[in-house]
């Protein structure tokens, strides 16, 4: 997402902001995706939701499972399904290093954003997670509520 505040054409279409409470997020990859026409209408009118989605390599081929695109009421014969698997583009590579990943103990592939690039197309960026624990997460609020108490207190004696 490098050119998101000066670009006209960027968008945020969806974002997970579940996923980095409930994942350490080792590093993210952008992806495209395979979307049918009245998939891409409805994404410009608003109506999807990424948040109970993830990914995963399955045959070879790298797919997103269980992520909502709402109907696009114009489109009268080419409907699409809503929760259908949409496969994720990615280079031999990269698939190969999705693949290794997900086969290490707790790793998991989590999409974290839905967005139209700079050319208007749409991409996903997908991070190679790890679960936390419990007590990860609260360690992670302690020092959040820690660093703007420290803000506070600095704005205060300044």
């Amino acid at each position: 997402m490098a050119k998101a505040k000066s670009d006209p054409n960027y968008k945020i279409i969806a974002e997970n902001r579940r996923a980095r409470f409930d994942y350490a997020i080792d590093r993210d990859l952008e992806c495209g995706i395979v979307l049918e026409g009245s998939e891409v209408k409805s994404l410009r009118k608003g109506g999807s939701n990424i948040a109970e989605s993830y990914a995963a390599v399955e045959e070879g081929e790298l797919w997103l499972v269980n992520s909502y695109i709402a109907p696009y009421e114009q489109a009268k014969v080419f409907k699409h399904e809503e929760k259908r698997r949409r496969k994720l583009m990615v280079s031999r590579k990269e698939l190969s290093d999705l693949w290794n990943a997900t086969q290490r103990k707790g790793m998991t592939l989590v999409p974290l954003v839905w967005y139209f690039n700079d050319r208007g197309r749409v991409k996903v960026k997908i991070g190679i997670a790890k679960g936390k624990k419990n007590h990860d997460k609260r360690e992670a609020e302690a020092k959040r509520d820690w660093s703007r108490q420290k803000q506070r207190l600095l704005k205060e004696h300044s």
